[in-house]
Parts: C-alpha cells; structure tokens; sequence
C-alpha cells in the first residue's frame, strides 16, 4: 500500500507540474489580483460587484461559448461550465457552489467578483494565493467522539467512522513525512471550542475535519466539502445573517481553504468512486470560522442512506477515502509552492 500510495502520488505530483508550468506559460506575466483590478470589467449589479465572465475568459485565455443558459470557457487545461441563473458551476467536472449565481444583463454574462477571487482564481492558480505557504504539519479533526456520537447510521455511528479514517489518513502522511496532529485519537468528547485552540496553535499547517453525513431523506448520498464563507457570502443553505457580514479569523486564509477544499473533495470521490458530487460549498462551521490555518470539512457518505452506509461501514471504503484525502495533501502542497514569486 505505501509503495502504491507513492508511486500514485509521484506521478499524479508530475501532471500537476506539468499543467502549473503549461498554465504559467499561458498566462504570462502574472500579478496579484488586487494589482489586476483595473483589467476587469466590473459592473454595478443590484448592490454587488460583478465581472463580466468576457474579460475573465480573455484574462485567462479562454474560449467562451454559449449554449442555451449553459456558458463554457475552456483551453488546452481547464473546462468552467456554468448557467445562468444558478450558483452551480464545475471546473474540470468539479462541482462548485460559487456565492452568488451567474447573471446575464445588459448583453454580458456575469460573475460576482467575490467568486472570481475566492473560488475562480484560487483554483486556477493556487501559487499565486496570498498567505498560502508551504508546511511541514497536518492537523486531522475526526468530528464527534465521546458522549457525542454524531449521526447514527444503519450500521454504526458517525464518531467512530471518522476516527477510524483520520488514523488512516494519519498512517499515510507520517509514511510520507508529515507531522500529523490528532485533535482526538480515542472516542472521547472534544469540544468545538478545544478543537479551534489545537489547529491555532500551529502556523505552517493545514486542517482537515473529517466528518460523515446524514439526512432525513434516506435516497441522499454522496461527497460535499466545505470551506470558510468569506464575508458577505451565507452559510451554505440559510439566508443571509448579519453576522455573515463580518470577517472571521478563517477568512485570513480562505483562498488557500478553497484550494485545499479542491484537492480534498477531487481526490476524494476519485479514490472513492463515489458517484454523487454534491460540489465545494461555503460554511461557517466553528473549525471552518476559528481556525487560522487553510482549514476544510470533507462530509465523506451518508450514512443515513441505506447502501452507502453499507458502503462507508467497509474497510475498503475507508481506506480508499483516507489515501485521497493524504494524496490531495501532497497535491495542495505541490500546487501552491510549484513555481511560487
């Protein structure tokens, strides 16, 4: 399994080199967003700043086409597909809730330049990401534990699951030379609140809380991975608070959580083979919102769905979600380093 797992992870490690070097020779010069301001098209759109999806596609040199509601922009590397009227959007047939939906007005086709900066251009070039930086730790968050079971599932519960996987995903980064950090390794109680100070108390690492889902409707299931919601963006599923307005200590690093959110959920259901892609979302969950390190909540099955509990209760299944979850840790790593000014 370690020799599989390195092998796996040196040769997918030289196709990310090869789209970074092919994509910086693409773009060219390349500065931060912020100095690229002007270059944009922003229009006024119903209180928001929007961009129109026209001058993104020539920024980034991308054909743009038009079929129906459906929009495509697309080069050698990368395909975005989106529609109008919706916050559905997918990147090389990675599903991504963007914050606002696509608009079209006044002949141009828009996206809020919220979305452009903490979704499009991270995922696009994660070693242009400010404060995103190369690290040496891993902090793992099996969720639950305890007197808190968390979902109960058709064949067991959720807080024994993530422990069993975070130790998995724990045995894979130690064998590659990560310092792993459990904020449990025993089915004991950990507050949300103890969580938050373990991950702070680290500077050069990343999070990963490893969580399984449930809902009421049994016919659920599939992968969805979440990341801090930058200010002015709801918690995925609710409306609009004011308290969303405000800047929390994970927006410090939310660029980098969308990258490492990317590269979690990809590999995720690549490794998985699980077939429902229930997209990157924005939340604001206290690990997501307290922890100052580029944090993600990967939601790995539901178990409250009758054949993926089956499923997520196997062995197999639970290996084959911690090697992706360690593999898209080597891959961030590379991505957000690889050629970095």
């Amino acid at each position: 399994m370690q020799s599989s797992l390195i092998t796996s992870m040196q040769s997918l490690r030289s196709i990310y080199s090869a789209i970074i070097l092919a994509l910086a020779l693409v773009l060219g010069s390349v500065h931060t967003l912020e100095a690229r301001a002007s270059s944009w098209e922003q229009v006024q759109y119903k209180g928001g700043t929007y961009i129109t999806l026209q001058s993104v596609s020539k920024h980034y040199k991308l054909t743009m086409t038009r079929n129906g509601k459906m929009l495509l922009m697309e080069n050698a590397h990368y395909l975005i597909r989106g529609e109008v009227g919706s916050r559905s959007a997918y990147l090389n047939n990675v599903h991504f809730n963007l914050a606002f939906p696509i608009v079209s007005h006044a002949g141009k086709y828009l996206i809020s330049r919220i979305d452009l900066e903490k979704l499009i251009d991270p995922v696009l070039r994660p070693n242009f990401i400010n404060n995103a930086k190369a690290f040496g730790t891993v902090v793992l968050d099996p969720g639950h534990g305890g007197k808190d079971r968390g979902a109960r599932g058709h064949h067991g519960f959720e807080a024994d699951y993530t422990l069993r996987v975070a130790r998995m995903v724990r045995d894979h980064l130690r064998r590659l030379g990560y310092k792993v950090v459990m904020t449990r390794d025993s089915d004991t109680y950990v507050s949300l609140e103890r969580r938050v100070q373990i991950a702070n108390q680290f500077r050069d690492a990343v999070c990963i809380s490893i969580h399984f889902n449930s809902a009421k409707n049994s016919s659920a299931t599939g992968i969805e991975t979440f990341c801090v919601s930058p200010p002015g963006v709801t918690h995925y599923g609710r409306s609009l608070q004011a308290r969303d307005k405000k800047a929390v200590p994970g927006n410090y690093v939310d660029s980098a959580s969308m990258a490492l959110a990317t590269a979690v959920h990809s590999r995720s259901l690549q490794y998985t083979g699980n077939k429902e892609d229930r997209g990157i979302k924005h939340a604001r969950y206290n690990v997501l919102s307290g922890i100052r390190i580029p944090t993600v909540l990967i939601e790995g099955g539901f178990i409250s769905n009758p054949g993926e509990s089956r499923m997520v209760h196997t062995n197999a299944y639970q290996q084959r979600l911690a090697r992706g979850i360690a593999e898209a840790v080597v891959i961030y790593r590379h991505a957000i380093t690889k050629g970095r000014r």
